[in-house]
């Protein structure tokens, strides 16, 4: 399997090396030549395998360059109840009828990220130690990426981790998760600016290729195509867990900032897993949704982006729609080029409004999506509560909302949850009046001592301070 640019670099690179590299050198993000497609012989074998070994069989398909006996045990070691806490790994249950929720909460940050960075973490590790190499990571986080990939990372043998984040805007128990590790590898730097700045310098020191290279600098977040590969695990998982049979379609409800999961759910589908909806699931930076409604992706500058009560989603520039525009215009190099770098580039929008290719992204690739605001987070939030029993948060109540906008008879809807309550309490508290329940391992997480820099949102501040902790 060899991995190409989305915007038409020449040169084809295997598993291993774009596992390192983060963005292509042309800027664009790696995507396989091709979708590896999955009948339903297969689809019957693999629906009663356990997690650890689907996740073999899904990357298997993908990574050829790491002998299959040692890929099997990095999914082995990755994919456990100790980790996870349970033996299905993402456990489904029916909320009501037609509406599933699909767990993905109870690893060692206590959200969906985990799915991906604990595996991210191990495959580093093992390609690293092969190499006998280093690696500088630079990521951003709008909240849960960062501390995922710190407890992924952390002692982990030659990695270093620099996480930037927005400085104020991320919850008090994220904040407290990330900036109380006083591990020697971990760096966090919390940026003056918004999630899009953080990203943005993510962006600028990848394209810097001297630097790049000089510093060994890796990305983990889902600019990575190893991270997107890992979470199209758990929609096959889903997908059994939620059907008796190959022969019935499901759909997805994924919130949505970065668009990065729900580009795995889209990848899946490319494989050939029945889905018949993918819904985007939006707060009020709504950029995704607007672009499904009416053709135009519009970005938002930092004063236009809100600061909301599901902050992981408050982003404008979703760095992985590359990946889905990139198959939706026939995979055509240059004119994704021309709509990232010319029209984005220059004047913040680009426009599909009128192009037949717009169309297909709900008539060919299921693409369907949702808005919610403050409100509708806290009545979801109350009515989960009052009626089932079960605690949502802010997140994965924007993804309950928008799931039952696009239910269809007969076809069950799958909401992925995105994390526990307890990391944004306070628009629990606000809803239900108290506290959600804290996992004891975090009690007094938010009083322990903090180790973060605060840097303006610079570029050059940034390579400053990985140049010096580098040395």
């Amino acid at each position: 399997m060899n991995y190409l640019s989305t915007r038409g670099h020449p040169d084809r690179k295997r598993f291993c090396e774009i596992l390192l590299e983060g963005l292509a050198p042309d800027g664009g993000l790696y995507l396989p030549e091709h979708y590896p497609q999955v009948d339903t012989a297969t689809l019957a074998r693999w629906r009663s395998l356990p997690y650890a070994e689907l996740a073999f069989e899904i990357l298997s398909l993908y990574i050829d360059d790491i002998p299959p006996a040692d890929l099997k045990a990095i999914c082995a070691r990755t994919y456990t109840p100790a980790v996870f806490g349970t033996e299905e790994i993402v456990p489904l249950r029916e909320l009501e009828d037609g509406v599933y929720l699909e767990a993905l909460s109870s690893g060692p940050t206590l959200a969906f990220k985990d799915m991906a960075m604990q595996l991210l973490g191990n495959l580093f590790e093992y390609e690293l130690a092969r190499r006998g190499a280093e690696l500088n990571i630079l990521g951003a986080t709008s909240g849960d990426t960062g501390s995922a990939a710190e407890y992924a990372m952390r002692g982990k043998k030659g990695v270093r981790v620099f996480m930037t984040s927005p400085d104020g805007r991320m919850s008090p128990f994220q904040q407290a998760q990330m900036f109380s590790l006083q591990d020697e590898n971990i760096h966090n730097i919390a940026i003056t600016g918004v999630f899009d700045d953080c990203q943005d310098i993510v962006k600028a020191v990848s394209n810097d290729l001297g630097f790049k290279r000089k510093y060994r600098i890796g990305t983990v977040n889902s600019i990575n195509w190893a991270r997107l590969l890992a979470q199209v695990v758990y929609y096959f998982a889903g997908y059994f867990q939620a059907t008796a049979a190959n022969d019935k379609p499901v759909s997805f409800t994924v919130p949505s900032g970065n668009f990065g999961n729900v580009c795995a759910g889209h990848v899946a589908r490319m494989m050939g897993l029945p889905i018949q909806t993918l819904v985007v699931a939006t707060n009020e930076n709504d950029v995704l949704d607007e672009f499904f409604r009416t053709g135009i992706y519009r970005v938002r500058a930092a004063v236009d982006t809100h600061e909301t009560s599901s902050p992981s989603m408050d982003i404008s520039k979703a760095s992985n729609f590359e990946r889905f525009i990139f198959d939706l215009v026939g995979r055509d190099a240059a004119r994704l080029r021309a709509l990232f770098v010319e029209e984005l580039g220059g004047q913040g929008r680009f426009d599909l409004s009128a192009d037949a290719a717009f169309g297909e992204a709900a008539q060919r690739f299921g693409f369907k999506s949702s808005r919610s605001t403050h409100a509708d987070r806290l009545a979801t939030i109350r009515d989960t509560d009052k009626r089932f029993a079960t605690l949502v948060d802010p997140h994965t109540a924007d993804g309950l909302k928008a799931a039952r906008e696009h239910l269809v008879a007969g076809v069950p809807m799958v909401v992925l949850e995105t994390a526990l309550p307890i990391k944004f309490a306070a628009t629990l508290v606000e809803a239900l009046g108290h506290e959600p329940e804290r996992p004891a391992r975090f009690e007094g997480i938010e009083a322990l001592p903090k180790r973060v820099v605060k840097l303006p949102a610079d570029v050059e501040a940034v390579k400053a301070y990985i140049a010096q902790n580098c040395d």
